[in-house]
């Protein structure tokens, strides 16, 4: 049987790019070179498109270094006219790539993982891994994401979202709004960006400003989210075969050791900051009620693919965080950890994603 030729998209024109290479470096080791061919496609920072090394070392996050594609005097050249030739330009001229079958994005953050990307394959004809067009706009945009959740009846942290042009116009009607929330702490948030970027938690309201100036660099759209006491559990989700239910893997929890909260520097920089614990210790009716609302979530946002599904698990019971569209995809991420947990090696889940790319209606 012939190979599928699948091209891993990576990096991007985000604060995310480094995370974004790592989780490349996750897939390229792990997919079957047996059954798949492997082009590697780095998008600069400043949204270049050029080949990438295939090699895994290189893009691989090491302590206190993120990886970073540049641009080295090639520029990938996408098929146009029917065509599924890939090429790239040099000063030798066109050069081919050789025909793609599909599209693995591997990006974070916005222009990457916000539906920009997917359209853009959409309107080159070609199959991609992961969500669609709304469901990735949605997704990365905490607003919209809570505003469809709650017309899907699901519990949602309590929030409220705050505009850059707002704030500067109206102060202390915005801080009204952000009281009603109740007690502290309070999370804030940019509404579009991703891996706790400009994230900051506020314990007292004196740094509420400076916590709205870090968010306001990463967007000029800001939700504050009412912080919750309990424990962390996310849930991987992965469509079903043939249009059936979305399949849900076991709990993992975040168990956070050494700083305030699971940030930055937690999740990418500190191994020692956070334990991720798969499977997580919950009853048997807790993992159910658990799946069913990630599950829940993942149609809520017309989801399609993959999502991690975020909770905290309270002594009122569940309430949804988030879903990532796009999630951290090394060996040892919680996507793929869950899965492993299940019963799904990291091998077969990248499989299984890609065919999942070609029933894409």
């Amino acid at each position: 049987m012939a190979k599928q030729t699948v091209v891993i998209l990576f990096g991007g024109a985000s604060s995310e790019h480094g995370i974004s290479c790592a989780t490349a470096a996750g897939v390229l080791s792990a997919i079957d070179r047996d059954k798949y061919e492997v082009i590697p496609v780095g998008i600069t920072r400043d949204g270049a498109y050029v080949p990438a090394e295939d090699d895994v070392e290189k893009w691989a996050l090491t302590e206190g270094t993120l990886p970073e594609v540049v641009f080295e005097g090639k520029t990938v050249i996408w098929p146009s006219s029917g065509s599924k030739e890939l090429k790239f330009q040099d000063e030798q001229g066109v050069q081919t790539l050789g025909n793609v079958d599909v599209v693995f994005p591997v990006l974070h953050g916005p222009n990457g993982e916000d539906g920009t990307i997917q359209g853009y394959l959409e309107l080159l004809g070609l199959h991609y891994v992961g969500n669609g067009v709304f469901a990735s706009a949605a997704g990365m945009d905490k607003e919209f994401s809570k505003a469809l959740f709650i017309a899907a009846a699901l519990p949602v942290t309590p929030h409220v979202v705050i505009h850059k042009a707002e704030w500067l116009a109206n102060p202390e009607g915005i801080l009204d709004q952000v009281r009603s929330l109740g007690s502290l702490p309070l999370f804030v948030k940019p509404a579009r960006a991703g891996s706790s970027v400009g994230v900051s938690k506020v314990k007292d309201m004196a740094e509420f400003s400076s916590a709205l100036e870090i968010a306001f660099n990463e967007d000029t759209k800001v939700t504050v989210e009412k912080g919750l006491v309990g424990r962390e559990v996310e849930c991987a989700v992965l469509s079903g075969r043939n249009g059936s239910k979305p399949r849900v893997s076991v709990a993992g929890e975040i168990v956070v050791k050494t700083r305030e909260f699971y940030d930055f520097d937690a999740k990418y920089r500190d191994a020692d900051a956070a334990e991720l614990i798969c499977p997580a210790e919950l009853s048997a009716s807790e993992l159910q009620e658990l799946q069913t609302l990630a599950a829940r979530a993942f149609n809520a946002l017309g989801c399609f693919g993959l999502a991690r599904a975020d909770f905290f698990l309270t002594k009122d019971g569940f309430f949804v965080n988030e879903l990532n569209l796009m999630p951290g995809f090394t060996p040892i991420s919680m996507y793929p950890k869950c899965w492993q947990a299940s019963g799904l090696s990291y091998p077969d889940l990248i499989d299984e994603l890609i065919q999942l790319a070609f029933e894409r209606n």
